[in-house]
């Protein structure tokens, strides 16, 4: 037995407390990377929202389609009355899972914590997409929003999945929502589960219970899943994609936002030189890696941050020019010997980090330490954790972190990229600083009208390039698997929808 499937293995014993033995009627059983680890996730705090939005537990006030397109869910409409004020209108009757109804007050009740530092629900990188000056209704269904500052995302940003709208906590109700289903317990790190809500306004759900297990390991939840000891895996491993499906598995394949890309130490070290980036990015073959790492399934070799498509991506194709590589490291003061390349007197190693959590992401690094190789760069890879990469990035201990995001989650442009490149972004490990990029996200925010806001954003996407600020390798399908005759489910854009009340197995 091999070293991996040993691994495996052992991953699924030890959550044997979590997993009923078989599959059992009415309940659905969902492999994923990782759980929280919060006995109680408030929907609000880091992103949790996601896990309770994809499970059908909260709802947000506006939701995004299968085709990116921002519509109003738990809202009746959204107006702006001026450059900072939006009115929200709720929809009739809403109650939440206690039975208590949803009012306006309710609503700023829910998203105040937010903002609030020693509440269990507050959230930074939330706080400040929303951008709050105050809250404050008009009668029981209107909530009137008031920004700091003209804010063109505003609307989208409500479609946040950490912006659930939440009633009272109770014993019973410990996240009291208005989604299909009900949230029930948390076994921090292995175990999410929830149990239909019957009284649910669209219709009762197609399943009694749904039970979200955390497996790290891709491998493990495969095995898992041939044992029949989970019903569905997110992001199943590409390589083994096609023959699953010859099992009788249903498989679902389709484009996300979801991009794979390098954070770079723009602040020490060799990647702190935009000649060396942009070398870095021209030695990697994108096409190639696509077909290797991702065996045929689904990617397409990114140029820019959004895929084509989908709305917002400039027209920026890849670059893979080895010979155009080599010149930009001269450019940089780089000199080959014997086949090698020296900068200020010691050999250029490129110290790349990534985490195991995706199944694509150690043979994406392996096959960039290739081609750099290929053309006399010695790079090193060290897999560990997210949160250690990013660590290493952050204190200097590394130079590329390859990692995979979303990179429209609320449909808009603007929100991601703030967190990962603005010299102020809360995501910005790699201590990147461009005075024009950070003027231009802000003009973004602040330009309502369409083509003016595109061409802000075509902008930032050709300074991104020209500069090497990040470095995009592919945007992937996500790759997801489940028993036969599961309906009502699609992969969604975002990722941050699994189930609806229509979603259920039929014979």
């Amino acid at each position: 037995m091999s070293f991996i499937t040993r691994l495996a293995a052992a991953t699924i014993v030890s959550l044997s407390t979590a997993l009923p033995a078989t599959a059992q009627d009415g309940t659905f059983n969902i492999s994923v990377g990782f759980v929280s680890s919060d006995p109680v996730p408030d929907p609000r705090a880091e992103y949790n929202g996601w896990m309770s939005n994809q499970t059908g537990v909260t709802e947000t006030l506006m939701g995004i389609d299968y085709d990116l397109n921002l519509y109003p869910r738990l809202a009746e409409n959204i107006d702006q009355s001026g450059p900072t004020t939006w009115r929200v209108t709720l929809r009739e009757g809403l109650t939440f899972h206690d039975g208590t109804p949803v009012t306006a007050q309710s609503v700023v009740d829910a998203i105040t914590p937010i903002s609030v530092e020693d509440h269990p629900g507050y959230n930074a990188r939330i706080a400040n997409l929303l951008d709050l000056a105050s809250m404050s209704t008009d009668g029981d269904n209107v909530i009137i929003f008031e920004t700091t500052s003209p804010n063109a995302a505003f609307p989208w940003t409500l479609s946040e999945p950490g912006i659930a709208i939440l009633g009272a906590a109770s014993d019973n109700f410990p996240i009291n929502a208005t989604g299909p289903y009900v949230f029930q317990e948390a076994i921090p790190d292995q175990l999410y589960r929830v149990a239909a809500n019957s009284d649910y306004r669209l219709g009762a759900p197609g399943f009694e219970e749904i039970r979200v297990v955390g497996i790290p390991d891709p491998g493990a939840s495969a095995l898992a899943f041939e044992a029949g000891e989970v019903d569905m895996v997110i992001n199943y491993p590409e390589t083994d994609f096609a023959r699953i499906q010859e099992t009788g598995a249903l498989g679902f394949a389709a484009p996300t936002a979801r991009l794979y890309f390098y954070t770079v130490n723009a602040a020490s070290g060799p990647m702190a030189n935009p000649l060396i980036r942009r070398a870095v990015s021209a030695a990697i073959d994108r096409d190639g890696i696509v077909q290797a790492a991702l065996s045929g399934v689904g990617g397409v070799p990114a140029g820019t941050v959004y895929p084509k498509g989908m709305g917002w991506a400039a027209d920026i194709d890849p670059v893979y020019d080895p010979a155009l590589a080599e010149e930009l490291l001269v450019e940089a003061g780089a000199v080959k010997e014997g086949g090698a390349w020296m900068l200020d007197g010691a050999p250029l190693e490129i110290r790349i980090v990534t985490y195991s959590s995706r199944a694509a992401l150690p043979p994406t690094a392996e096959l960039t330490q290739a081609f750099l190789q290929a053309i006399g760069v010695k790079a090193t890879i060290s897999v560990g954790e997210y949160g250690a990469s990013n660590d290493a990035i952050a204190a200097g201990d590394a130079d590329m972190f390859l990692q995979a995001w979303v990179t429209t989650p609320q449909g808009d442009p603007g929100a991601v990229l703030e967190e990962l490149l603005s010299s102020t972004g809360g995501s910005n490990a790699g201590g990147y600083n461009n005075p024009e990029l950070d003027q231009l996200l802000a003009d973004g925010r602040t330009t309502f009208e369409q083509a003016g806001r595109e061409a802000i954003y075509d902008q930032v996407q050709q300074i991104i390039a020209t500069d090497a600020a990040m470095i995009p390798v592919f945007h992937v399908s996500q790759t997801n698997v489940a028993r036969a005759g599961l309906t009502g489910y699609a992969v969604h854009p975002t990722e941050t929808y699994w189930i609806t009340h229509e979603t259920k197995l039929t014979e």
